[in-house]
């Protein structure tokens, strides 16, 4: 999710653990464990300043080791010893357990986005990423803005923050079946298809959708059960060219690779340099994809500079490669 629902979510969080009679009683362990909740609702996307080393290693490792089982369990018990240096004598307990559930929470909810996390690691190095909330979701974001707003007039935090959480359940119910009802609905649209991806978008009716068949990868969107099928691109096998397989020992290229699970590739030769291109198909846009990966090669068969990442436009994309076409 994004870091404005992981914020109102740790408020939600401290609102409830206000029942705690401990905290309850405690000011010490009530401002431990709120500020527990707080960092702990946001820690697991310290790795964001992973951007500012460079997209690749961004893309490789976000929500990677941060969201693991390792880090979900020590997380919490390295906040609460620090906390305790800075609340002396609160309860070390009920800390760490506020402060648990509030780690926990954030990669549980954050699984259920098209990005997903590597929530299985170390037991599984895969994504785990059920596609049926949008990474910002209005609904939930509203839902919890509209609660927090009860609790700050009186009402009881613990019944509140409950039955908030009560329809957030049945909608994360609804959005599931919604989806099955769309892959169903792509199955009858495109009965060749071996492989789709469907996620969710800002609308709640509206998807994504890239599916495969043997022969074609094909974009879309879904409006309800209604399939608007946009592109078609003729499935190619990666060409044995020494050009390409150069491309794709680059780290740039690798994490993308690494990243996507249906792409298609273009190979332009120019005057003094080969450009092999990675276009991601999930993300289309004003009918462009942004997500992409390039290497251009020269002549002696270097990678004289790449990129990977969200680019909307070809200008912006030959600056931040500093190229200019020949």
């Amino acid at each position: 999710m994004d870091t404005g629902t992981h914020i109102v979510m740790g408020v939600a969080i401290s609102g409830i653990a206000l029942a705690d009679p401990v905290i309850d009683v405690e000011t010490t362990t009530m401002y431990a464990a709120i500020s527990g909740i707080m960092v702990g609702s946001l820690i697991p996307d310290i790795d964001t300043v992973l951007k500012l080393r460079n997209n690749a290693v961004y893309i490789r490792h976000h929500r990677g080791i941060t969201h693991s089982i390792p880090a979900v369990l020590l997380w919490p018990i390295v906040l609460t010893i620090l906390l305790q240096f800075i609340f002396p004598g609160a309860n070390y307990f009920h800390v760490w357990a506020w402060t648990f559930l509030a780690v926990f929470l954030h990669v549980f909810v954050d699984i259920f986005n098209a990005y997903g996390t590597q929530a299985l690691r170390p037991f599984s190095q895969s994504w785990v990423a059920l596609g049926v909330i949008n990474t910002f979701d209005p609904y939930i974001f509203i839902a919890h803005v509209l609660a927090i707003a009860l609790w700050s007039f009186g009402f009881d935090p613990l019944s509140t923050f409950i039955s908030l959480y009560a329809i957030v359940f049945l909608y994360y119910l609804l959005r599931f079946a919604v989806k099955s009802a769309v892959k169903n609905a792509v199955s009858h649209r495109l009965p060749d298809a071996t492989e789709v991806i469907i996620s969710p978008t800002l609308r709640f009716f509206q998807w994504r959708i890239v599916a495969s068949s043997d022969e074609y990868h094909y974009v879309g969107r879904a409006y309800g059960r209604a399939i608007t099928i946009y592109d078609q691109f003729k499935r190619k096998p990666i060409p044995d060219s020494p050009e390409f397989e150069i491309a794709l020992k680059d780290r740039n290229v690798k994490a993308f690779t690494d990243f996507s699970p249906i792409y298609t590739w273009e190979m332009t030769q120019f005057e003094d340099v080969c450009e092999v291109r990675l276009v991601d198909l999930r993300y289309r846009s004003n009918n462009y994809y942004p997500f992409v990966a390039v290497a251009h090669i020269d002549k002696d068969l270097n990678v004289i500079n790449s990129y990977t990442g969200w680019i909307f436009s070809e200008e912006k994309l030959n600056k931040k490669l500093n190229f200019v076409h020949h």
